[in-house]
């Protein structure tokens, strides 16, 4: 059941909810703005409102793989390696999806929601600094990134053993952080080229 458990989370974290969204405008977000089927993307291309049912989708599969795949897996590992081990899968299955040629997001939302499934007071702590930064530099991008490097500080002052008993949730957390940062490197170079699509968009991109 372990082994089935996280090839559903791959599955589940699979599905293109962005992509779908769009194909419901009549919009293939993969020709269009950032060319990427991210809730931001979709939000440029459809509006907020299609953008929000896409973050909140795609959230809702890591949260999904973390507290129903992850439990019922009967993990012969031992907790928490089948709910971690699931969270992991989801954002792969986000990020390089079969169903598009392994060509999908950035892993962001579904990376927020597992972390909430598994860490929700350091998660909260990571939302702060994404809205933080957000509202001051005006850029998503940036925001997802130092929300993941704020959570890899928050999660050893959590846990009671970050390098000890709890080493597999501090390594996991760390491993999704350097995922979600290698998948925003083209943001980085536009943000210091100054190219960056800031957030909200102008009402002519929306």
């Amino acid at each position: 059941m372990f082994f089935v458990s996280l090839a559903a989370s791959y599955l589940l974290g699979s599905i293109p909810f962005g992509l779908l969204i769009g194909f419901l405008n009549r919009k293939d977000v993969r020709e269009q703005g950032s060319k990427n089927i991210g809730a931001t993307n979709v939000w440029r291309i459809c509006g907020w409102k299609w953008g929000g049912a896409a973050f909140i989708l795609d959230f809702l599969k890591g949260l999904c793989a973390v507290l129903f795949l992850g439990r019922i897996s009967g993990d012969w590992l031992g907790e928490p390696y089948a709910s971690l081990g699931c969270a992991v899968l989801a954002v792969v299955g986000h990020n390089f999806p079969v169903w598009i040629a392994f060509r999908g997001g950035k892993g962001v939302a579904t990376s927020a929601g597992a972390i909430a499934g598994l860490l929700w007071l350091p998660f909260f702590v990571a939302l702060a600094v994404f809205a933080l930064t957000v509202w001051a530099f005006r850029y998503i991008s940036l925001g997802s990134m130092t929300a993941s490097v704020a959570l890899v500080v928050a999660v050893p002052l959590y846990l009671s053993e970050p390098f000890g008993r709890d080493l597999p949730l501090t390594v996991t957390t760390a491993a999704l952080c350097v995922l979600l940062i290698y998948r925003h490197r083209a943001n980085i170079e536009r943000i210091i080229a100054g190219t960056e699509n800031r957030f909200p968009p102008p009402k002519k991109e929306a």
